[in-house]
């Protein structure tokens, strides 16, 4: 969106831009956790809260995948084969239904990125959940596996829009000392709707009827009322008012969103997003998906992309939602289920401890130990199945518990805070937009490509896919080494500077930065100055 001399005029007079950002960034700095509590307990409750919508996301993604071992389900959706004697799924609809919602996702991202920069977090996710709820109504009495996949693709539009509205939410209105963990919270909300949704299975695995199904899919109209009432509640994103020029607007949400900051502090921090704001605008005056493949931001939207998509590629599709990978490495069903209620319970406690973990170490150190770990835990896995009996068959299944806890207390919570964080605040909605919808891809390819190869109509490897992924997990590693940057303690004008300065990603959290001077010198030497140029070379 292009800036009008009107709206650059506003911001100048609003308030004497430099020393008060200057004053605010330092502020930023030298809050601790313990103060950012007390002064901004209401960014707390409202960042949670507009996360929660992802606990229905969560819900459904462990929810499709374990049907698949559930037998009244098989019974309903499955077709006879001869050769296993029963009915089941084929590998071509399970990765149908494990897809059909990452593709709905796809597109509820795309309408994300245009839609939440121009009408804001709280209309959009109020709008995006009145359509679920009436969607939910064809995966409810959908009486076909057809119309079931047609069911999850609907859903999968809206769930795409809520699928990173709680971490942008977040990060626009917490403190830089709260930012990592509430920008993470929304791994907190997966864990949450799994464990409801593993709770709900393990209770109704016995129900022989098609309500053993159903009931789940009806507990999803749970969710949307009290979420539409939290988003109506809530405040818009000062940042967001910001870059819409309602400065006023602005003022009153970091009111309501603190406690106890006197007027100067109010003025000093829309200040420093202000300075942001200019700056940014300096760099790149527009806000398109296109500008994020521009200049600095197409690093920033790889970066985006690939933590987001490193996520699935360590093996997520194999261990994540286990219960078929337990019934398929030789286990009853009825173990199967208690286990994976234990994972989810597992998964829970260890993203809690990835907040204790954030305190004493950064996003890049967490993300890189995580990957590393995970990869070595394929390996063992793989090769336990060479060995015979069911004590090897129980150690896979502890080892893909252990990856889960691994995941939720490094990868899980940590890439998604570097995604909310790693953007220009410009462009957030659609980086993180253009992040989460390379998740998507990577996981549907994910899934299909698992499908087959644990299916016992398909390739049958069981526990050997495990290798698979082992490779996969290499490569994101080695990635991560070279091209993922450390964003803790980095205010946003902050990691603009980094970025414009080309900063490598071992740097970043070593680079010493004075935001007011650096981001004159950047914004003269885009705008032609041959003086300041020579300084901003001199800096690089």
């Amino acid at each position: 969106m292009a800036v009008t001399p009107e709206r650059e005029d506003a911001l100048d007079e609003y308030v004497d831009i430099d020393p008060a950002a200057a004053i605010a960034t330092d502020d930023e700095h030298s809050l601790s956790i313990k103060e950012a509590f007390k002064r901004y307990p209401s960014s707390v409750f409202w960042a949670i809260a507009m996360s929660l919508t992802i606990v229905m996301e969560g819900y459904d993604t462990i929810l499709i995948g374990s049907l698949f071992a559930y037998p009244s389900f098989v019974d309903k959706y499955g077709v006879y084969e001869s050769n296993l004697g029963q009915k089941s799924i084929t590998g071509a609809w399970q990765a149908g239904l494990i897809n059909a919602s990452s593709c709905g996702a796809v597109i509820g991202l795309i309408i994300n990125g245009y839609v939440t920069e121009k009408f804001g977090h709280r209309i959009v996710t109020m709008t995006a959940l009145v359509v679920m709820s009436a969607f939910i109504f064809i995966t409810f009495f959908a009486p076909s596996i057809q119309v079931l996949t047609a069911g999850q693709v609907l859903v999968g539009i809206p769930w795409g829009i809520f699928a990173i509205m709680g971490s942008a939410y977040s990060s626009e209105v917490c403190p830089l000392a709260l930012r990592g963990y509430l920008t993470s919270f929304v791994n907190i909300c997966w864990v949450i709707g799994q464990f409801v949704a593993a709770g709900v299975l393990q209770g109704l695995v016995n129900n022989n009827t098609v309500w053993s199904f159903r009931i789940p899919f009806a507990i999803q109209w749970a969710w949307p009322i009290p979420l539409f009432i939290l988003a109506l509640l809530a405040p818009d994103s000062p940042w967001w008012l910001v870059r819409k020029g309602r400065l006023a607007d602005a003022e009153k949400s970091i009111r309501k969103l603190s406690s106890g900051l006197t007027d100067t502090q109010v003025k000093q921090k829309l200040a420093m997003m202000v300075h942001t704001d200019k700056f940014e605008k300096a760099v790149q005056a527009e806000s398109s998906y296109r500008d994020c493949f521009k200049g600095t931001n197409l690093r920033r939207t790889e970066i985006a992309c690939m933590i987001l998509s490193a996520q699935t590629l360590p093996g997520e599709a194999m261990c994540y939602s286990a219960s078929y990978f337990f019934t398929q490495a030789g286990l009853p069903s009825a173990d199967a289920y208690k286990l994976n209620l234990g994972s989810i319970a597992l998964a829970f406690i260890a993203t809690c401890l990835s907040w204790v973990l954030m305190t004493f170490f950064g996003r890049r150190t967490l993300l890189i130990t995580g990957l590393g770990l995970l990869t070595l835990d394929l390996l063992v896995i793989g090769c336990l199945s060479y060995a015979a009996g069911s004590s090897a068959q129980w150690a896979q299944s502890a080892l893909a518990m252990l990856w889960l806890g691994i995941y939720s207390a490094t990868l899980g919570p940590q890439s998604f805070a570097l995604a909310a964080e790693i953007s220009a605040t410009r462009l957030r909605s659609q980086t993180i937009s253009l992040a989460r919808n390379a998740y998507n891809v990577v996981n549907i390819v994910d899934n299909t490509v698992e499908s087959y190869l644990i299916n016992p109509t398909e390739a049958n490897l069981k526990g050997k896919t495990a290798f698979f992924w082992f490779g996969l997990g290499v490569l994101t590693t080695t990635w991560a080494v070279f091209r993922l940057p450390e964003t803790k303690n980095r205010t946003y004008e902050e990691l603009d500077v980094l970025f414009e300065r080309h900063i490598p990603a071992w740097k970043f959290s070593s680079a010493q930065i004075d935001v007011v001077a650096e981001t004159e010198i950047i914004q003269a030497g885009e705008k032609g100055d041959k003086t300041q140029q020579i300084e901003f070379a001199e800096a690089v």
